[in-house]
């Protein structure tokens, strides 16, 4: 059999790398891919976006399961595109997939649900919204209401903070013009946040082990919201009494109210969580696996991950139930590595050295996130360059392991954190 995955980054190569595990795959293609997907799989020089490519060369190919790595193709109509054709693919249509293309879509549905989530309003116009913060007495958070490749979402500590954000999203149209045209503002929770993704096929929800992620750019949560600086899994603070929680308020209402509107969802429901004291609230929902958290979560995954996806997209994913599914035991963490620069202005095309001798290192395994080739020389070619992850006896253990493979890998302008996972590792 074969598989199609679309994307080109670290979640990508993570998929590609777990996918060529299955005894009944014999190959797996990207598109258009990475330099480390170009190794565990075979690239293939088509665009994300470019969904008519797609469906053309997956007929061509007969691909078996095709996987969408990131969140704009299924706001693009791609899985209905392929369903139309007959070819099976993992991920929502168009319609469910506003979950995550529309925060005020989410929001509505989260309202319907009766899902617990931060007090909002939404604004289609910069006057209203700047006179709203100025009567809030407690900070906001500013999001723009389409897709900003993860860094759409402001969170505000002042009102000049606030009304900076307005500024930025709906007149400077800093995120697009699209994206920008409506808003949300809510109310700024406080706690730790939670990664909870589940694979979802009709009745069927099944949440995967838990990870937490790092958005901040700097050690400390300091500067400015990235696509991620890296991950653990699993995260302590997601108990088994909290998940179930999170299960029963947040998931189970959510998949039951998106068929109430006849927009069924298929594909992975991610729910991003804040953990106040008042228990747990969705942040937001995405349709599709989390990068950085999806390289720490396929590091332990045992389970054959062709066959959980094709029972996902042949509604047969009750065949496994949550206990069918194998973990490693140990966890793992990620480490992302940046170009100087990023989330801002950033130079492509530096030679990345010392790969081969940090791959050396027993369970590490370095996931190319903006990577190319240029003959023989491997050149950086995004912000977040490589995900470095590791296993560890500990998550201590794990971190060390995976920040001595980081310390072998050099490129110029190379940036990343240094407190990755820090927060659930126990003190001494």
């Amino acid at each position: 059999m074969k598989a199609l995955v679309v994307g080109k980054g670290g979640r990508e190569h993570a998929l590609v790398w777990k996918l060529a595990q299955s005894p009944r795959l014999e190959r797996v293609f990207c598109a258009p891919g990475n330099a480390g997907t170009g190794v565990d799989g075979v690239n293939v020089p088509i665009d994300a976006n470019d969904i008519d490519a797609l469906v053309k060369f997956a007929r061509r190919e007969c691909i078996d399961l095709t996987v969408v790595g990131p969140e704009e193709p299924l706001a693009r109509g791609i899985a209905d595109a392929f369903q139309k054709e007959g070819l099976p693919i993992f991920g929502p249509t168009r319609q469910a997939s506003q979950l995550e293309s529309s925060k005020v879509f989410a929001k509505k549905v989260m309202r319907d649900a009766d899902v617990p989530t931060a007090e909002f309003r939404v604004f289609d116009h910069p006057d209203p919204a700047r006179l709203y913060v100025q009567t809030r007495e407690y900070p906001v958070v500013v999001k723009a209401d389409g897709l900003a490749a993860g860094k759409g979402v402001i969170v505000c500590s002042t009102t000049e903070e606030a009304l900076a954000a307005i500024e930025r999203i709906m007149v400077r149209d800093e995120f697009g013009r699209t994206a920008g045209r409506q808003i949300v503002i809510e109310k700024r929770l406080d706690g730790p946040e939670l990664s909870i993704m589940a694979l979802v096929a009709g009745r069927t929800i099944i949440p995967l082990a838990p990870t937490q992620d790092h958005k901040r750019a700097l050690d400390g949560d300091a500067g400015p919201n990235t696509g991620g600086m890296g991950a653990y899994c699993p995260a302590p603070l997601g108990t088994p009494d909290l998940l179930a929680e999170i299960d029963a308020q947040a998931l189970v209402p959510t998949v039951h109210t998106m068929k109430r509107r006849r927009m069924p969802f298929r594909g992975i429901l991610y729910a991003g969580m804040i953990i106040t004291n008042q228990g747990p609230r969705v942040l937001e929902f995405n349709c599709r696996l989390g990068d950085p958290e999806t390289e720490p979560l396929l590091m332990r995954l045992r389970t054959d991950l062709f066959e959980l996806l094709l029972a996902t997209v042949e509604d047969r994913l009750g065949e496994f139930g949550e206990g069918n599914i194998e973990w490693d035991p140990r966890p793992a963490v990620c480490v992302v590595m940046c170009s100087g620069g990023y989330p801002g202005t950033f130079a492509k095309g530096k030679i990345v050295n010392g790969l081969a001798e940090a791959a050396k290192l027993p369970d590490v395994k370095i996931f190319h996130a903006g990577t190319r080739l240029d003959g023989e020389l491997l050149l950086t070619d995004g912000g977040r360059v490589l995900a470095v992850t590791a296993l560890g006896d500990t998550l201590a253990l794990a971190k060390r392991n995976a920040y001595e493979a980081v310390k072998r890998i050099h490129f110029p302008g190379a940036s990343y954190r240094s407190d990755i996972a820090d927060r659930a590792i126990p003190p001494g």
